[in-house]
């Protein structure tokens, strides 16, 4: 019975802890977009703005217009903010881990087929998407008293 209950409890620690990872991991290329994590060139900014967010996205929709890359681009900043939120919040885990799933589904295979093989391996977007897939396959784990 030991064994179980300590099996639980790290169950509910991965859990949250991947909740925690995958939420931070979405909120803080958000805030890059937008500048809040530094001006273009700073030391781990990666756009600095949202001009050459657009630029990166462009590149990964080259049969897109720039003003239609730009929709895209804000598309997916919204839902990397929402899903940051809720995934951090531990809110609507399930709903927020598929709708990141296909998110980062989507812009793996763009950086697969434009950005060259390496990229979604060097950056480990096939393993953040199918992480996500797995969180939302998790059932919902509570602590619970075992009063045997």
């Amino acid at each position: 019975m030991f064994h179980k209950l300590i099996m639980k409890n790290i169950s509910i620690t991965a859990q949250t802890l991947l909740r925690l990872s995958l939420g931070v991991g979405f909120i803080l290329p958000v805030l890059d977009r937008i500048g809040l994590l530094g001006a273009p060139g700073s030391p781990n900014v990666s756009w600095g703005s949202w001009d050459n967010f657009v630029t990166y996205a462009n590149s990964l929709m080259p049969y897109l217009s720039t003003k239609a890359a730009s929709f895209f681009g804000l598309a997916a900043t919204i839902g990397e903010a929402a899903f940051g939120i809720l995934l951090i919040a531990g809110y609507k885990t399930r709903l927020a881990a598929y709708g990141s799933f296909v998110l980062t589904l989507m812009f793996a295979l763009s950086m697969l087929f434009f950005a060259g093989y390496r990229s979604p391996f060097d950056y480990s977007v096939f393993v953040v998407s199918f992480s996500s897939l797995l969180l939302a396959s998790l059932p919902d784990k509570k602590p619970q008293e075992n009063n045997t």
